[in-house]
């Protein structure tokens, strides 16, 4: 399976520095996050629960 990666919608364009791909794994293996400028540097590799708490957690650190 071919993991399509896409860049974070919250990338502040062309010149940034701090940008992450997110990539949906094979089926069941969980969601792929890598640094955009490094994609051959490997991934980190969350489960579907573990994602949708690093996004509620960034969510709750946000609105402090």
């Amino acid at each position: 399976m071919i993991v399509r990666w896409r860049k974070s919608s919250y990338t502040g364009g062309a010149n940034d520095n701090q940008c992450v791909e997110l990539g949906r794994l094979a089926p069941g293996a969980g969601i792929g996050v890598r640094d955009s400028k490094d994609p051959g540097g490997g991934h980190l590799t969350l489960s579907s629960v573990q994602f949708a708490s690093l996004i509620e957690q960034i969510k709750q650190d946000s609105a402090r």
